[in-house]
């Protein structure tokens, strides 16, 4: 007879284990048997809850993203003008808690998998609108007509970072800010 209650717990376990176990292989290249074994549980409890390795992997993302929104939110909340936002969703996108080993591939194989898997896409699209909108918004107040241009290149940078940090570039939540803060300095002298 099941445990009541326990399927939220033993789902939180494996997503948290699906991001550690990627962290650990760089890769999507982890077999459901290994995710479940550190999440301290069978293969076929993990297939139970989610169905597949794509599936759990997502629920990871969803994670992830859910993680990183509530961030951008509790940062946004405390920003009390356009340019204290526009920092506030940057170096929430380089926050501790999302900006680890793990998270990173996590992050660098989300858009891997997004080339092959309608779910990921959909996931992915649906954050780089977000992003894309929050800084857009401010970005207005300073820079009307390059509003949009100059959000898409923060964006961009947000990403390479990530790429680079994913290849052993910096890793310091600090050091990946000031770098995409140093590019919205510029476009924001540019005018």
């Amino acid at each position: 007879m099941p445990k009541i209650g326990m399927e939220p717990i033993r789902r939180a376990a494996l997503v948290e284990a699906t991001i550690a176990e990627i962290g650990a292989a760089g890769s999507l290249d982890v077999t459901v048997s290994a995710i479940s074994k550190r999440a301290g549980m069978s293969s076929a409890l993990a297939h139970h809850y989610f169905g597949g390795k794509d599936q759990i992997f997502l629920a990871a993302m969803r994670h992830i993203l859910k993680a990183f929104e509530a961030e951008v939110r509790s940062r946004l909340n405390a920003a009390r003008c356009p340019r204290a936002r526009l920092e506030a969703v940057i170096s929430a996108s380089f926050w501790d808690e999302s900006f680890q080993p793990s998270v990173i591939s996590a992050w660098l194989n989300f858009y891997v998998l997004s080339q092959t898997n309608s779910e990921a896409l959909r996931l992915l699209r649906i954050y780089q609108k977000r992003l894309h909108s929050n800084l857009t918004h401010d970005l207005r107040s300073f820079c009307s007509a390059r509003a949009p241009e100059i959000a898409y290149g923060i964006g961009a940078l947000i990403d390479g970072v990530y790429i680079r940090a994913a290849l052993g570039g910096p890793r310091e939540t600090v050091e990946a800010t000031q770098i995409v803060l140093r590019y919205l300095d510029a476009e924001l002298e540019r005018k």
